[in-house]
This record gives C-alpha cells, sequence and structure tokens, in this order.
C-alpha cells in the first residue's frame, strides 16, 4: 500500500518531512537521516523504539487512541492529518463536542524555540500534554507521575502528589476558583467529554474544597504568580508564572520566567544546562501521555 494507504507509510512520510530541529533537538555534524529518526519519534511519542518500527512496518495493526494522539503530537500533524491518522488506525477521529488534545504544530514550533523556559502544555481540563525540557528540570519529570495525576484540578484538590515533583509555594490565592470556573466552562463548551465529566464528578465527591466553589459558582481568572520552586539541586527559585491562552484552540501554555540577570534566572540557566539537556537526549521512552483526563 502507498503512504497514503497504511498508518506505517504515513508514519514515515510525516517523520520524514520533520527536522529535529522543528522538536527542539540539535542537529549534529554526520547525520545522515533527512527527518526524525524513530528512536527520536520513539522519544517525543512517549513509545518504545521497538513499537515505532513495527508499527510502520505494520505488524502492530490496532493502535490505541492514546498511542495515535501521541504520534500525531509528535509528528506535529495538523487537526486534518490528525483525523486521517485516526482513521488509518481503524479509529473513529475525537469527536465534536469533547476536549482537544491536540497540540497544533504551529506551539510545537514555538515550544521548539522555547527551550530554555520551562514551559507546559495544558487542555481544556487542565491535563499536562507537553513539556519542554526545562520544564521537567525546573518542575520534574512528568512522566514518573501516575497518568491521572499529570492533571492540575487532581493535584489542588484530589490529594495527589501534585504536578511538581519538588514543593511549591504559591502566591496566588485565586488560582482554585479559576481552575474551578474553567473546568465550568470547559464542561459547557464539550457536553460530550466523559472523562472531563468523570474528573469534575470525582472531584465534588473527593473534595469539599472543590464542591463548595462548583456550588457556589465560583469566578476567577489567572493572572500573572510568583512561585517558589525547592529545588534538591539549587535551592530555592521564585519565578513569574504565567498562563497563556491559544485562540483558537484549547491548550493554554503555562510559562515560568525569571529577570535576567538575577540570581532565579541564573540558577534557571544551570538547570536547563544540566538537567535539561539529559531531558531533551535521553533514550528512555516516557509512557503516552493520557488521552483522558
Amino acid at each position: 500500500m502507498d503512504d497514503l494507504g497504511d498508518l506505517g507509510g504515513a508514519l514515515r512520510r510525516w517523520r520524514d518531512r520533520l527536522s529535529p530541529l522543528d522538536v527542539g533537538l540539535p542537529v549534529r555534524a554526520g547525520r545522515r537521516a533527512a527527518g526524525l529518526r524513530r528512536e527520536e519519534l520513539a522519544h517525543l511519542a512517549g513509545l518504545s523504539v521497538d513499537y515505532v518500527v513495527r508499527l510502520e512496518q505494520g505488524r502492530a495493526e490496532h493502535p490505541s487512541a492514546q498511542v495515535v494522539a501521541a504520534l500525531a503530537r509528535a509528528l506535529q500533524l495538523s487537526a486534518d492529518e490528525r483525523d486521517h491518522a485516526f482513521r488509518l488506525a481503524g479509529l473513529l477521529p475525537p469527536a465534536d463536542g469533547t476536549v482537544s488534545r491536540h497540540v497544533p504544530p504551529g506551539v510545537q514550533r514555538i515550544l521548539a524555540r522555547l527551550q530554555e523556559l520551562p514551559v507546559g502544555v495544558f487542555d481544556a481540563a487542565w491535563t499536562l500534554l507537553h513539556w519542554t525540557p526545562s520544564w521537567e528540570a525546573l518542575i520534574g519529570d512528568p512522566t514518573t507521575l501516575a497518568p491521572r495525576d499529570r492533571n492540575l484540578a487532581r493535584a489542588l484538590f484530589g490529594g495527589g502528589t501534585g504536578l511538581s515533583r519538588h514543593p511549591v509555594r504559591h502566591a496566588d490565592p485565586g488560582m482554585p476558583a479559576a481552575i474551578v470556573a474553567d473546568l465550568r466552562a470547559a464542561l459547557a463548551d464539550h457536553p460530550r467529554d466523559r472523562p472531563l465529566a468523570g474528573l469534575v464528578a470525582d472531584l465534588r465527591r473527593e473534595s469539599p474544597a472543590f464542591s463548595r466553589l462548583w456550588d457556589t459558582g465560583a469566578v476567577g481568572r489567572h493572572v500573572s504568580a510568583r512561585k517558589t520552586i525547592e529545588h534538591p539541586d539549587v535551592g530555592d527559585v521564585t519565578c513569574d508564572c504565567d498562563v497563556l491562552t491559544v485562540p483558537g484552540s484549547d491548550v493554554r501554555l503555562v510559562v515560568y520566567s525569571a529577570a535576567t540577570g538575577s540570581v532565579d534566572a541564573e540558577k534557571l540557566e544551570f538547570l536547563r544546562v544540566t538537567r535539561g539537556q539529559r531531558a531533551a537526549s535521553s533514550p528512555t521512552p516516557a509512557p503516552v501521555p493520557p488521552a483522558t483526563s
């Protein structure tokens, strides 16, 4: 079958058109591959190299929706290409009325050029989808978390371990109300999303604080806030935390930064050069990011 008629051929074609620079990877002298290598795609998608090989060779015929979504993000597919990938895998594309977990290619290219900053990409349900190596260096490796714990609302209200692997001191008392307001808006915008409805039901049952904010119709908005991360390597790192929305998309970017020349900026740079480089080049595949909240 040709590249347009089978998933394996399409994956090869999409992989060949991406430059390592598009995904934030260095291009070293003597590189022969025109696009991404299989091991690079595997790492970006959180899959084993062997599984990517079997997919491209047509020996893994029934990938899950989570796998296809992870590959679509790693390959920076457009929404139409993502839907085509789902159909080639024998799956229905994500339906209208559900939360989109698709990170637009333009956002991924921006992230590839923002490697020096800790940036996390979240969907409308506040589930972490994508992150820069600097995010991993500052916050900790998200793949060490159980899939359900990669959700910010669960981290705040569900008694989970939290998205940060290190203690965080917040300076934004309005954040809980803002998260509840976001989830209420998401549920209105995506009434067919069962994982989102399940998340809200779980938190209303498990968290009196969440239930109170939900029942009182709490309204909040995200503003620039300061957070201090107690990092085991460099001590306290105080950053500005900003939430940036992407027009026409469900995703929002959470960006940590510090003033140029400050001690905190020097600590972020140290973490980027040390831990961040290991995160960017680690050959160990990470678990597939969850397709549910």
